[in-house]
């Protein structure tokens, strides 16, 4: 409006805003070369705020036309305990109110706890005005990862293409997303994560990155278990026990100072005791500041964003940003290009010189100091095209089997069938750290039983007694014992 793009007409809701909506849609349609647009409209019908970007999509067919639009409505079919029944009152009310507003759906998605019966979906798609074959359950299944193969079975995928759009297509082929749910659901093995953070108590608060461990839990056969840790808690003895008998030790992103401390004695119990160590965003300032002071000699080294008086500002902000007083200007966000340095772990792990990563971020390890780090064992394995900014830490596998960071986001780009390299080498340092300890284990309990026995013999000798004669005495005392 400012640039006069709307030539001083007063800037309304519609068609303004309206029009905008729909043209970022289309815009997602006409840069990519795809078939189809899914755009979800987040919200409860009837709330005001979502009014806007629903006048827009009913807008929308009359744009594209009719039958190059499709509309799925997702609603909840709650189970009324007492009653032992779904209830489709709430359905029947939202697609009236979705009606009202000027949009008809085409498809009722129905979330329930069990599947939805014939006669309940009958009852829903006569309310709709839609064939019962539009009305599809969405019933709660042990594995999300399971739905799309229950949507198949329910023929989703040939409403969609053949009777709305009309198009014709081969059957899907479903071979890698079953065996990705089998896989998933008879791992044989187990290894046990301590993810250290200060948002433990909504452990959705880490999505991205417990599905990032599961992507590497099923490439490596094994179910992956998170031993939520609040990072607030770490200085507590039941505590570290708990971190020092994790396979694996992993610190997520997040902002502020609450937990900071108990973050880096879980990156110093995991360096010290060889622990497979995994940073992400914060978790790489993380293990920056606890190196620096620990191994750096760099006594109070600290991040800016914790303490502004630290002797050894290891993360700071760039000199360029700290002019910038709007807030979230300093922010770095998004995809940016990492160069990764040879004869580093990550750059065995991407196999790739330069990959694109996501960011979100404000600090940087500061430059002033990486060299006095460097000489101290400090291994910067990524780095930006133009090495101002670092990416990736790692120590030397000689010194440690897996201690990485990263200042961006791998989570972000972790698929079921493609793990992000960093969480897929994680775990599988993990799973050989379970995998040593249970030999050891085994090799602890069989010199214990080599000791029992040498003992029961050398006692035998003494009373004069067959060793095999003892042995069986023992047994049947053992016996005579066990209630």
């Amino acid at each position: 409006e400012r640039r006069g793009d709307y030539l001083g007409a007063t800037v309304q809701v519609v068609p303004h805003i309206t029009d905008e909506i729909k043209q970022r849609i289309k815009l997602m349609a006409d840069s990519s070369e795809v078939d189809f647009v899914i755009t979800e409209i987040g919200g409860t019908v009837g709330d005001i705020e979502s009014l806007p970007f629903l006048e827009a999509i009913r807008q929308f067919p009359v744009d594209v036309g009719r039958r190059r639009c499709m509309f799925i409505h997702l609603t909840l079919v709650p189970y009324i305990g007492h009653a032992g029944e779904l209830k489709t009152k709430p359905t029947q009310h939202s697609v009236n109110e979705l009606r009202r507003i000027g949009i008809a759906p085409d498809m009722i998605v129905c979330r329930s706890e069990s599947v939805l019966s014939g006669e309940i979906r009958r009852k829903i798609a006569l309310f709709a005005s839609l064939p019962v074959e539009a009305v599809v359950s969405a019933y709660d299944v042990p594995d999300i990862y399971q739905v799309p193969l229950s949507f198949r079975a329910e023929g989703v995928d040939d409403f969609i293409l053949r009777e709305h759009f009309g198009r014709d297509a081969p059957p899907p082929n479903l071979a890698t997303w079953k065996a990705i749910t089998e896989r998933a659901s008879n791992a044989s093995e187990r290894v046990r994560i301590a993810l250290v953070g200060k948002y433990v108590k909504l452990e959705d608060a880490y999505l991205s990155v417990g599905e990032a461990l599961r992507h590497a839990g099923v490439h490596h056969d094994c179910k992956v278990e998170i031993d939520w840790v609040d990072s607030e808690t770490v200085a507590e003895p039941e505590v570290v026990s708990r971190l020092q008998r994790a396979d694996g030790i992993l610190i997520p992103g997040g902002f502020g100072g609450r937990g900071w401390e108990g973050k880096l004695r879980a990156a110093q119990t995991a360096r010290e005791n060889r622990i497979p160590y995994l940073g992400i965003c914060l978790g790489m300032h993380v293990a920056v500041s606890e190196f620096a002071r620990n191994v750096a000699g760099m006594e109070g080294a600290n991040s800016t964003e914790m303490d502004l008086e630290t002797p050894f500002p290891v993360i700071d902000l760039l000199p360029e940003q700290k002019e910038i007083a709007d807030m979230g200007g300093t922010m770095r966000l998004g995809a940016d290009p990492v160069k990764l340095h040879s004869s580093t772990l990550i750059r065995e792990l991407y196999d790739e010189p330069v990959v694109y990563e996501r960011h979100r971020h404000r600090y940087e390890v500061n430059n002033h100091l990486r060299r006095r780090l460097e000489s101290a064992g400090l291994i910067w394995s990524g780095t930006s095209p133009d090495e101002r900014l670092v990416e990736a830490i790692e120590l030397d596998r000689e010194v440690h089997p897996f201690y990485v960071a990263s200042q961006y986001h791998p989570e972000f780009k972790s698929r079921p069938d493609r793990p992000a390299p960093l969480f897929r080498e994680f775990v599988g340092a993990a799973l050989a750290r379970a995998h040593q300890r249970a030999a050891e284990l085994t090799a602890l309990d069989a010199r214990l039983t080599g000791a029992g026995e040498q003992a029961r013999t050398a006692g035998a000798a003494a009373r004069g007694v067959p060793a095999h004669r003892a042995a069986r005495d023992e047994v049947s005392i053992s016996q005579a014992a066990t209630p």
